[in-house]
């Protein structure tokens, strides 16, 4: 919903992106508070697997993002000529999974993660991108959401403020999230927590070690239904991937969120050590 510019900070003398909101929708409210929100949210996180904010404001009518210029490519580019080999895809999966463990334990769940919105830099770090949809909803050690009132970088500008319901964003039925790349949860129109995440990461994983879409279909209403009754094509059909990485693929695709992993990062500890055991191999 931005326009993205290279840039440079005369006062740190250091490049930077900025992220434009674009008159058309400037005067839209809807579009300024969700602008803002990523603003908010990102500003929130410091993880070297997630882009860094710089700084947030407005010029003249003009709303803006300053945020690390982050040199590289997209998912989506990375394998437009095929999947990726297997060592390269844990290895960015597993930064991945690191970087929203992160985002999870601090109550933020992104409900966009798509191939666009994760970069890799030349340097082989991975960077998550566009909180525009992320929403505060924390788990009790118990794995239950907590309903009390608590400081959240979600809350209005007031950094002293308690939560305060985004009706666009809570209320049953609204599907918001990328067709192909949402979970179940999401297509029906159901609060998303962190295994909603587990669920989008694993469609990317899928296609990083496949290059083939997961659910792709037809159209989109095809694709959420494949979303909510169909499984992919088994990944242990193709001899190149062996049996631990497909497991934790199928793993984030169960059609449940209980059927997934129980903590964000034991997800990322086992991408991180299958990296590290074929490395070693």
């Amino acid at each position: 919903m931005g326009e993205i510019y290279r840039a440079k900070d005369s006062r740190l003398g250091r490049e930077a992106a900025i992220k434009v909101l674009p008159p058309a929708f400037s005067s839209d409210p809807e579009s300024l508070r969700r602008f803002e929100k990523e603003a908010r949210a990102a500003s929130a996180l410091n993880h070297p697997n997630i882009v860094t904010v710089y700084e947030v404001g407005k010029a003249e009518s003009v709303s803006f993002i300053a945020m690390e210029l982050v040199d590289g490519k997209n998912l989506r580019e990375l394998i437009a000529n095929g999947p990726l080999p297997l060592r390269r895809v844990l290895e960015i999966g597993g930064q991945i999974a690191e970087g929203l463990a992160a985002a999870h334990a601090r109550g933020l769940v992104h409900r966009d993660l798509k191939p666009q919105n994760v970069m890799v830099t030349s340097e082989g770090r991975v960077k998550i991108l566009d909180f525009g949809l992320a929403v505060w909803r924390p788990l009790d050690a118990a794995g239950r959401e907590q309903t009390a009132a608590a400081h959240h970088p979600l809350a209005n500008n007031d950094p002293t403020a308690a939560p305060t319901a985004d009706p666009s964003l809570t209320t049953p039925g609204t599907i918001l999230g990328t067709v192909g790349y949402m979970s179940p949860e999401q297509a029906r129109g159901e609060p998303a927590d962190f295994r909603s995440d587990q669920f989008s990461l694993g469609v990317v994983l899928y296609e990083l070690a496949s290059g083939r879409r997961a659910f792709d279909r037809g159209s989109a209403i095809e694709t959420l239904s494949a979303i909510l009754r169909d499984e992919p094509s088994p990944l242990t059909a193709d001899a190149r991937l062996p049996a631990p990485f497909c497991w934790i693929v199928e793993r984030c695709l169960v059609k449940e969120p209980e059927g997934r992993y129980a903590s964000p990062q034991d997800l990322a500890s086992d991408l991180t050590s299958l990296w590290g055991n074929l490395s070693s191999a």
